[in-house]
């Protein structure tokens, strides 16, 4: 069995993934509900709330994913992970404010982006402190 020196940031990507599904599987069952297919994106405000969450996850795991795998490879496995599991909880919180109405989406929302801010700052920090001791 080959060893893989990232097991925990891998899990949380997993984590993040199956929330992503989750979210995914919420757009679908809300297109039932309320009898719009494929490809319309417009409809009552419970169906758009429930389009919204799914979409800005999307936008988010461009910015959380890399910056997650930076940190882990920069700064350690444990701690990418610490921080990383902030962003799936904070995801899941964002959906069920937002489901709810959309004025209660900010905790959950602040919770996703701080974790992403950390990761993406420690990551960047940490690649430019190891260039300049390569390069310089």
């Amino acid at each position: 069995m080959t060893s893989f020196a990232y097991p925990l940031t891998g899990l949380v990507t997993l984590i993040t993934l199956i929330v992503y599904f989750w979210m995914a599987y919420k757009v679908g069952k809300a297109r039932t509900t309320h009898n719009i297919s494929a490809p319309r994106t417009d409809g009552p405000d419970d169906f758009l709330r429930v389009m919204r969450v799914h979409a800005n996850t999307a936008e988010g795991l461009l910015i959380f994913l890399p910056s997650l795998w930076l940190f882990a490879l920069t700064l350690g496995d444990m701690w990418a992970a610490l921080v990383g599991v902030i962003y799936p909880i904070g995801r899941v919180v964002y959906a069920r404010g937002y489901y709810a109405a959309a004025l209660k989406r900010s905790t959950g929302f602040t919770i996703g982006l701080l974790s992403t801010l950390v990761l993406w700052l420690g990551a960047l920090i940490a690649l430019a402190m190891q260039a300049i001791a390569a390069y310089l």
